[in-house]
């Protein structure tokens, strides 16, 4: 099956592991989602991650993590730059994700990164997804 935007099948089956209650995820696996997997565990909004071989094949496995309520950390999700819309930025166009409470995820020529290392490393770049 051919996929047109694999970051964005990556967050919704996030998004959709979190409103079933699942533990993990498993996805497709490639160095950008694991890259952004690697974001996310050092923000804390998941518990870990790693790649399996399934034959040919290999997949990401994602823990998510929640509170003790069960309720998830991750409360949203969402894709800024798209296929059809690229979103470039420089660092100091880079704006804070829910007055602060999130990060957005940022693809630069060092790496991919959050929003607030950007801004830090005065580099600019594609933005690829809001968390919060």
């Amino acid at each position: 099956m051919s996929m047109n935007d694999p970051i964005s099948d990556m967050l919704a089956r996030i998004r959709n592991a979190l409103l079933a209650g699942r533990d993990q995820v498993e996805m497709p696996a490639s160095r950008l989602k694991e890259q952004i997997c690697s974001v996310m565990l050092r923000e804390g909004y998941i518990t870990g991650y790693k790649i399996v071989e399934d034959g040919p094949r290999k997949m990401l496995l994602v823990s998510l993590k929640y509170l003790s309520d069960r309720s998830p950390v991750i409360q949203g999700l969402r894709r800024v730059s798209r296929p059809s819309l690229r979103i470039h930025v420089s660092s100091d166009e880079i704006r804070p994700v829910r007055s602060g409470l999130g990060i957005s995820i940022i693809s630069t020529s060092q790496g991919v990164m959050t929003g607030k290392q950007a801004r830090q490393t005065h580099t600019g770049g594609e933005v690829l997804c809001e968390v919060w």
